[in-house]
């Protein structure tokens, strides 16, 4: 095969992002019927489909290893302009990061902000559960990720950060209206719950795993914020599986109560970045593990 026509890769790349063939035109400044003779043309080269033309649009495991290979030579370019071309207008480097939420809602945010606050970044956090971070990289859409996952995909490496310790927690209040002989099967079909979205099943497993039900014998709120789950709680409306670490002071303020002590659950994370990772990717890499494991319980 011959050598990549980088053009192709970029178009590829713009629609993935944008999700229109159209946007992605104006992006690159060329017409709607160039982007898609760009990808038709890249369709060629590798002998396959490159992108699902559905709604939303896809790569297809031609088209992810492409865009991967397209954001690590993106990051490497962006790395050796200014070494290269010193007067040349510095532009902000594009970095993707797939993050679980309940990791932007307790430590993520202090550990990305000093490389925020030191250099020009256009950053691009993709919200997306644990268990699923590391699509995000293996479709090429982030450079790095937070995962409950250990094993590294091929090129790219994981670094232990810490434990999340999760609890179930309410109000006085709402304990006292639902749970008054205490958290069980009886109790949790009648008491509201929440969870971050219908993907979310560490609510499920949770449940399952202490009290034998299962999702569909309850009934539970779909909130896809985890700094809401706070508030919602807190107004005695439902209850919920939460960071213990989002918490600390609404426990020690009685505010939340924790519904069943000794019944935490515990996820191990890990950082995922590429091997050949330097520059500003290599700080925000070095801050995300070391304030990562300074937060997290070990």
């Amino acid at each position: 095969m011959a050598n990549f026509d980088y053009k192709l890769l970029a178009a590829l790349a713009e629609v993935i992002e944008l999700q229109s063939f159209e946007l992605a035109a104006q992006k690159l400044f060329i017409s709607q019927s160039a982007i898609s003779q760009r990808i038709k043309a890249l369709e060629e080269h590798v002998g396959q489909p490159v992108l699902i033309r559905n709604q939303p649009i896809v790569a297809t495991p031609a088209g992810e290893q492409l865009l991967s290979h397209f954001k690590k030579v993106k990051q490497l370019e962006h790395e050796l302009v200014p070494l290269l071309s010193p007067d040349q207008p510095i532009k902000p480097m594009k970095i993707s990061l797939a993050v679980n939420a309940d990791s932007i809602a307790t430590w993520f945010i202090d550990a990305i902000t000093p490389v925020l606050k030191n250099h020009l970044v256009e950053l691009n956090l993709i919200i997306e559960h644990e268990e699923r971070t590391l699509d995000k990289l293996r479709s090429g859409q982030a450079i790095g990720a937070v995962s409950t996952i250990e094993k590294p995909l091929k090129g790219y490496r994981s670094f232990k950060l810490g434990e999340m310790e999760y609890c179930l927690v309410a109000s006085k209040a709402f304990a006292k209206k639902y749970f008054p002989e205490g958290v069980n099967q009886n109790s949790l079909k009648m008491a509201p719950a929440i969870s971050y979205d219908h993907k979310d099943d560490m609510h499920v497993r949770y449940i399952a795993r202490h009290f034998n039900l299962a999702a569909s014998e309850y009934y539970c709120h779909s909130v896809r914020s985890s700094e809401a789950f706070i508030p919602l709680a807190k107004q005695g409306v439902a209850y919920c599986l939460i960071p213990k670490l989002q918490i600390e002071q609404e426990l020690i303020a009685g505010q939340l109560i924790s519904l069943c002590p000794g019944k935490e659950l515990v996820e191990t994370l890990y950082w995922h970045s590429w091997v050949l990772v330097k520059g500003v990717n290599k700080k925000i890499s070095e801050q995300i593990v070391s304030i990562g494991r300074e937060k997290l319980a070990h």
